[in-house]
């Protein structure tokens, strides 16, 4: 079992833009530009990772400062940024930072954003908890909390072994993606197995690495951003703003801060 829920994203890096490409892909990315063009301020998004997110949302004139507490994830993203050709002020910042305990000053940002299920690698209650507090910290009220949770986490198929993706990587490398899943089901998590393997000529190489999210139901995340201060404002099913139910694709969570 992995120990904490931020191991195993360093090895990811190298193949996390290949994978979604394949999987999620940009549909998420035009609901965040439409939210964080309300925000009236600076935005913050947690578990920017490569900048899959963060990069649209600068370039559509957002102020954005993006945090990860991966280093191989954002030299990705700050290597995306460096090729931007527009005035500085559209380029977002990277930080790198535990988003438990966030290294801003209180009420800096109008909008914080947790897309793609990043609050779902929080894997213990307390450093949900902890996030947060420290989101609470750093915006003014009022301010905007956007949340994106993958519901079908717990209800995934245990499978070992099984290959999921084949493709060719930028640079011509081959690479196959031969994925295990299992569940723990008295602390409702799913630790994911990932091997790839990489074909380069002649030259084969392997790299394994675990990810493991954590199952939470719109109720329990309701719950406690209410208890760490939020408002629920809206709950969304789909990224075209359609209403929530409980066998939608995506849950999203807009709250406000009271």
């Amino acid at each position: 079992m992995t120990r904490e829920g931020w191991e195993g994203w360093d090895a990811y890096a190298p193949f996390y833009d290949w994978e979604n490409a394949r999987t999620l892909g940009r549909r998420d990315v035009g609901f965040w530009q439409r939210v964080a063009a309300r925000a009236g301020g600076q935005v913050l998004e947690l578990g920017c990772g490569t900048g899959r997110i963060s990069i649209p949302l600068a370039r559509s004139g957002v102020d954005l400062v993006g945090v990860d507490r991966s280093e191989p994830m954002l030299a990705r993203a700050r290597a995306r940024a460096a090729r931007i050709r527009a005035p500085r002020s559209l380029i977002p910042s990277f930080v790198r930072a535990d988003i438990r305990s966030l290294p801003f000053t209180r009420a800096r940002f109008r909008m914080v954003l947790a897309p793609y299920g990043v609050l779902q690698s929080l894997i213990r209650e307390r450093d949900l908890t902890d996030t947060l507090a420290s989101v609470a910290r750093v915006m003014p009220r009022g301010g905007t909390f956007g949340i994106d949770l993958v519901p079908d986490v717990p209800n995934w198929r245990e499978y070992r072994n099984k290959v999921q993706l084949r493709g060719t990587a930028r640079g011509g490398a081959r690479l196959t993606l031969v994925e295990s899943v299992r569940h723990d089901r008295r602390r409702r998590l799913t630790p994911f197995e990932q091997r790839y393997l990489e074909r380069r000529g002649g030259r084969r190489a392997t790299h394994r690495f675990e990810l493991t999210f954590r199952a939470l139901t719109v109720a329990q995340m309701s719950t406690r951003l209410e208890r760490a201060g939020f408002r629920v404002d809206t709950v969304l099913g789909d990224y075209r703003g359609r209403p929530w139910d409980a066998r939608a694709d995506v849950w999203i969570i807009l709250a406000k801060k009271g």
